[in-house]
């Protein structure tokens, strides 16, 4: 969708515009479907779009925050912090966060890009209320344990060994290091193996 790649800061005319404060509705219409663009009175951007003839629907909460935005002692924060939502709330165990999506036969899941990380789930379009719930939950009501962030780091650090050993991946990340040298590449926990 062309027109929701210009919300970002760019205008149709190719000028710069402030589009994140401004409260109110933007239906943008790209021809196969309608979107609309809500702000709410806090910021909060809010993109829906219908699709009648589809009984399925997803849901996203995207944070504009992601491994560029980490220094060299805090690289591979924000991938570790992505797994640790999933650890628990004041309201939800981690296996009632799971259970509660895949007791609908949803997914529910979450990854992190350089530029941001995103929180998804997809379910039936009547349970759409339901996963909207546990994934704001996740996010506004993790508890972060101390037990868990511990827990987490044997998995991050799987992760990451595994990702080693994939080819394109790291011919990726040899590229990325060259042409942006002085930030880390990606949101992997690279400087220690244990405590």
């Amino acid at each position: 969708m062309t027109a929701l790649r210009r919300d970002a800061g760019e205008s149709s005319t190719g000028g710069s515009t402030d589009r994140r404060r401004t409260e109110g509705t933007e239906r943008i219409d790209d021809g196969d479907s309608v979107v609309y663009r809500t702000v709410l009175p806090g910021g909060l951007r809010v993109i829906t779009e219908s699709l009648p003839a589809v009984r399925s629907a997803s849901c996203g909460i995207w944070a504009g925050v992601g491994s560029r935005d980490e220094d060299v002692r805090h690289a591979g924060a924000t991938h570790y912090l992505e797994h640790l939502l999933f650890k628990g709330t004041a309201r939800r165990s981690a296996l009632d966060i799971s259970a509660a999506i895949d007791a609908v036969g949803g997914e529910l899941n979450a990854f992190t890009a350089k530029e941001y990380t995103c929180y998804y789930a997809r379910v039936l379009d009547a349970d759409l209320p339901l996963a909207i719930n546990v994934l704001s939950d996740m996010v506004t009501g993790s508890l972060l344990e101390p037990n868990e962030v511990e827990a987490e780091r044997a998995v991050i650090l799987e992760e990451t060994r595994s990702r080693a050993t994939r080819s394109p991946s790291t011919t990726s990340r040899s590229t990325a290091r060259r042409t942006w040298s002085s930030r880390p590449p990606d949101a992997w926990i690279t400087t220690r193996s244990s405590r």
